[in-house]
């Protein structure tokens, strides 16, 4: 128990009686296996393995019934690689594997079998509690490693996101905001002075759009607007820079990802740390240059400011006032 919360206990065999003896008898007899549907089942020596899907294709496919599924045995004890099935020979011994891969698998919680696919990255389609409620994100410098599900998803529909900045006389270099990777994400950033959004999918294609003006000096803010198209998911929107509520720049995203950037990069405010989502930085030199107060993210409706400026004092007086 730690603070009143029970925990899993720790689960596998431990090497420690190995340290002192390697000719030491294999303590490690059993060892399940399970993604994405697919599973296997070591058990001394011998192994049963069977495909459900294809773990990078996620396509929407309609997929086989669990007991459609085609199971291979193999004697590792002759045949390490794997390179003779004996299922058809064999067929006791590939129900008894069977048999106690259900049974471990009823031990280690892996039941029951989720075989959708793409949804499951989504918490409200997998049934998963949602993190971060509401259509607006405060964010501030030095934030990072924040796992996807710890920000407000800007995924399918229209956001903003406004970076309050003190840029100093030399101008601005570096990352605001990034999100994703190099094989999927999005970036706030600027380049040789001024202001740069990067959108990146999967690594394969790339939009980017560029203020035509550097980022004034000072206390300033820098604006990023994306108009999303609609009509399901992973599709493009128009892209306006602000700087201090003046348009400096538009362009195109033609497509985006609908579901997940990625399994492990993350968020990070003022850099990033991860590979990079643009090639005009790394995490190397990816740290902004002047002071981040902080970085709000605006979603829908939210988004949609008049003024392309966020004066949260002003607003911060308006609350009082009406109180």
């Amino acid at each position: 128990m730690v603070n009143g919360v029970q925990q899993s206990p720790y689960e596998g065999t431990s090497m420690l009686y190995s340290f002192n003896d390697a000719n030491a008898p294999e303590r490690h007899e059993t060892q399940y296996f399970e993604m994405f549907c697919n599973r296997g089942i070591y058990h001394k020596g011998w192994s049963a393995v069977t495909k459900h899907r294809t773990p990078w294709a996620m396509g929407g496919e309609k997929m086989p019934a669990f007991d459609d599924d085609v199971w291979e045995l193999y004697d590792g004890s002759k045949d390490w690689t794997q390179a003779k099935n004996l299922a058809k020979e064999m067929p006791d011994k590939l129900h008894e594997l069977q048999r106690l891969w259900l049974i471990e698998a009823v031990k280690f919680n892996v039941l029951p079998l989720d075989d959708r696919q793409i949804e499951r990255f989504v918490p409200e389609m997998a049934g998963r509690p949602t993190l971060i409620k509401g259509n607006r994100q405060m964010l501030f410098a030095g934030m990072g490693r924040l796992s996807e599900n710890s920000v407000v998803s800007i995924k399918n529909k229209s956001f903003a996101v406004t970076a309050d900045l003190e840029v100093p006389a030399k101008g601005a270099e570096g990352v605001m905001i990034a999100q994703g990777g190099r094989f999927g994400g999005w970036s706030l950033y600027a380049k040789g002075g001024k202001a740069k959004f990067y959108y990146n999918v999967l690594g394969i294609k790339s939009y980017e759009v560029e203020s035509s003006s550097p980022i004034p000096g000072g206390k300033t803010q820098v604006r990023m607007e994306f108009a999303y198209d609609g009509g399901g998911p992973g599709k493009g929107g128009n892209v306006t820079l602000y700087c201090d509520g003046k348009a400096v720049g538009k362009g195109r995203v033609d497509q985006t990802q609908g579901f997940v950037f990625s399994a492990d990069e993350t968020t990070d405010i003022g850099y990033e740390s991860g590979t990079s989502v643009s090639p005009d930085y790394n995490a190397h030199t990816s740290k902004f240059s002047g002071k981040i107060n902080w970085v709000q993210i605006d979603l829908g409706d939210d988004a949609k400011d008049a003024d392309h400026y966020i004066d949260h004092d002003e607003r911060l007086r308006v609350a009082m006032a009406r109180q």
